[in-house]
C-alpha cells in the first residue's frame, strides 16, 4: 500500500514537473542554460531507484530530495569558468595566499582545491566537523540529500578533515555548494565558497617570540569564552591573531587599504573561539566571512595531534556582489554576453563596476492554499517553485498568514516576482507557469488551495 502511494506520487511529480518544465522552457531565452535530459530524467525517477550523477550510482531512498533544477548546476563550476566574476574572484585570493605565504623553498604554502566533487558523504558534510546528530543544520529541509548516506555538500569545510588526514596543513578549498533556502535576489540554492585552513607546529607557531621554546600549544584545563581546554591561552592569542591578520591582509587586497573592518564573536560547531568579519562598505556593515581556532578534537581525529590551526570560509557571490555592485543572485548564471564581456579584463586586479542590463518589468501573481496538518516545509515550496518557473521567478514573500478560528488549520500566502533578465514576459506567459505551480503544490505539497 505504500508503496502504490509512492509510485503515484512518483508518477505525479514525473507529470506535473515535466509539464512545468515544458511551459518554462517555452518561455526562458536559451541563454539561461540548457538543461540536461539525463540530468531531468535523474530528477524524476520514482523512489527506490538510482539517480546518476558526475558518473556514479546513488539509490534513492526516502531521504532523497534533489530537484531537477539543482542536478542541472552540478558540474557547471562556475568559479573555473575563465572571466566569469566568480573566477575572477577565486583567482584574485589566489594570487594574494600565492604571493604573500611562501614555503622553505620558495613555493606557495598554500594548495589549492577547486575541482572536488560537491557530492560527499554526511560524515564528511557533518561528523567530520562535529555536528551534533541532532543538530539543525542536518535537516533534510535545508540540505539536497542524495540518499541517508550521501549528499551535495553544504559548505567546502567537508573537505577539511580528509586533506588534513592526508598530511596537509596549508590549503585553500574552492567549489559550488548547495542549501535549500528562500527566493529573493541574495538567495540561491547553489553558491560557491572558499575555504581556508592553516596548522602550525610548536616551532612554526613560537618561532621569533621570546623565550618561545618554553611555551607550548597544550595543556588541560576548561574551556572558556576564550579558549578550548587543550589549548593554552598563548597559543590561542598567536592563533588569533595570525588568523586575523590574514583575513584583514586578504580584505586590503581586495577592497583597498582604507577599508574598516571589525570582528564579531560567534559559534561554530567546528571551531573555538569563533568569529565574523564585517567590513563598512559604503557606510554599511556587511558580514563577509566566518573564522576562527579550529576545534582540536577535529584536529586530533584527522591525524595531526601536534598541531593547532585556523579556518574561514567566505562566499564568493557575497564578495562579487559587494566587489562588482552586481544586484542579483541569479546573474551569476546567466549566459548573457552583455553580462559576461563586462568581467572579461587582461588583469583579474582590474577594477570592474557592473552596468546593469535593461531592467524588464516585473509580474505579480499570489498563490494561496491551505497547509496540510503535517510534514509541510516552506523550503519544499520554495524547491518547487524553482523546479517549475526557474530562473523567471525573482523572488517570494511570505505576506500572510492566517489560522482559522474554527478549524485551526493555518493559511499562508505567498507574493510570487517574475522577471525575465533578458526580455519582457507577458501575463500569459505567466499566467501558465503560475498555474502549473498551482497544480503541483496542491498535488505534491497536500496543501488545499484558495485559488
Amino acid at each position: 500500500m505504500v508503496g502504490s502511494a509512492l509510485r503515484r506520487g512518483a508518477h505525479a511529480y514525473v507529470y506535473l514537473v515535466s509539464k512545468a518544465s515544458h511551459i518554462s522552457r517555452g518561455h526562458q531565452h536559451q541563454a539561461w542554460g540548457s538543461r540536461p535530459a539525463a540530468a531531468e530524467r535523474a530528477a524524476q525517477r520514482a523512489p527506490g531507484s538510482v539517480v546518476e550523477l558526475l558518473g556514479k550510482s546513488y539509490p534513492q531512498d526516502d531521504h532523497s530530495n534533489l530537484t531537477r533544477k539543482v542536478l542541472t548546476r552540478v558540474g557547471r563550476n562556475l568559479h573555473n569558468q575563465q572571466h566569469h566574476p566568480l573566477w575572477l574572484i577565486k583567482e584574485r585570493v589566489k594570487e594574494h595566499f600565492y604571493k604573500k605565504y611562501v614555503g622553505r623553498f620558495g613555493t606557495p604554502l598554500f594548495s589549492v582545491y577547486d575541482n572536488l566533487s560537491p557530492v560527499v558523504t554526511t560524515w564528511q558534510n557533518f561528523d567530520s566537523l562535529l555536528i551534533p546528530a541532532d543538530h539543525p543544520s542536518r535537516k533534510k529541509g535545508d540540505n539536497y540529500y542524495l540518499n541517508r548516506t550521501h549528499m551535495l555538500r553544504a559548505h567546502t569545510s567537508a573537505h577539511q578533515w580528509d586533506l588534513l588526514h592526508a598530511g596537509l596543513d596549508a590549503f585553500l578549498v574552492v567549489g559550488d555548494v548547495y542549501r535549500r533556502d528562500q527566493i529573493d535576489s541574495q538567495h540561491y540554492p547553489i553558491f560557491h565558497q572558499l575555504e581556508a585552513v592553516r596548522l602550525f607546529s610548536k616551532h612554526e607557531l613560537f618561532a621569533g617570540i621570546k623565550d618561545g621554546e618554553s611555551l607550548q600549544l597544550f595543556e588541560q584545563s576548561s574551556r572558556s569564552a576564550h579558549k578550548q581546554e587543550t589549548h593554552t591561552m598563548e597559543a590561542v592569542k598567536l592563533v588569533e591573531f595570525d588568523l586575523k591578520q590574514t583575513l584583514t591582509r586578504l580584505m586590503a587586497h581586495l577592497f583597498g587599504d582604507e577599508l574598516e573592518i571589525r570582528w564579531v564573536d560567534c559559534y561554530f560547531p567546528f571551531t573555538h573561539p569563533s568569529f565574523e568579519m564585517e567590513i563598512n562598505f559604503h557606510g554599511e556593515w556587511l558580514e563577509v566571512l566566518g573564522c576562527g581556532v579550529m576545534e582540536q578534537q577535529l584536529v586530533n581525529s584527522a591525524g595531526a595531534q601536534d598541531r593547532i590551526g585556523w579556518a574561514f570560509g567566505l562566499g564568493l557571490e557575497r564578495l562579487a556582489m559587494i566587489l562588482y555592485d552586481i544586484p542579483d543572485i541569479r546573474l551569476f548564471w546567466c549566459e548573457d554576453e552583455r553580462f559576461l564581456k563586462q568581467f572579461c579584463v587582461s588583469n583579474i586586479n582590474q577594477k570592474v563596476k557592473f552596468q546593469p542590463l535593461s531592467k524588464y518589468p516585473a509580474l505579480i501573481n499570489d498563490i494561496s492554499f491551505w497547509l496540510p496538518s503535517e510534514n509541510y516545509a516552506e523550503n519544499d515550496f520554495y524547491d518547487l517553485v524553482r523546479t517549475i518557473g526557474g530562473d523567471l521567478v525573482e523572488k517570494v514573500d511570505l505576506i500572510d498568514k492566517f489560522v482559522h478560528p474554527k478549524t485551526h488549520k493555518t493559511s499562508h500566502c505567498y507574493r510570487i516576482t517574475y522577471r525575465h533578465m533578458e526580455r519582457t514576459l507577458s501575463q500569459r506567459e505567466v499566467r501558465h507557469i503560475h498555474q502549473a505551480l498551482q497544480e503541483a503544490a496542491v498535488q505534491l505539497l497536500g496543501v488545499e488551495g484558495r485559488f
